[in-house]
């Protein structure tokens, strides 16, 4: 026969917390992609948010790979800062506590010299 389970008892299997953006986060980020946009540089992007890493990955086209991912690491907060971008080659460009002094490597990419 089938046994009975009352409510009271049963608990649904929880799912590992998620790393994600926070509004903040996010606003700062999209700010630059908005600008980043509007010069032509970007097209598309992608967030991955995955039980110790959130990733924002930025597309010059929507079938290539990132040119840069924008990673946030709480683990690393204490030691060598929670944010990275990280290059197309997987090289590390920058890492820091701040988010907004970590983006300004991909700012300066933006400044060229007009001739």
């Amino acid at each position: 026969m089938n046994t009975f389970t009352p409510f009271k008892q049963y608990r649904p299997p929880q799912l590992p917390p998620t790393v994600s953006y926070q509004r903040t986060e996010l606003n700062t980020i999209l700010a630059l992609y908005g600008r980043m946009v509007a010069a032509g540089e970007w097209r598309d992007y992608g967030i991955s948010s995955l039980t110790d890493v959130a990733v924002f990955s930025v597309f010059r086209h929507t079938a290539e790979q990132p040119l840069y991912k924008i990673v946030k690491r709480p683990k690393l907060r204490n030691r060598q800062g929670e944010y990275t971008v990280i290059g197309m080659e997987g090289q590390v460009l920058k890492r820091g506590h701040d988010l907004k002094s970590v983006l300004r490597i991909l700012e300066r990419k933006m400044i060229r010299s007009v001739s």
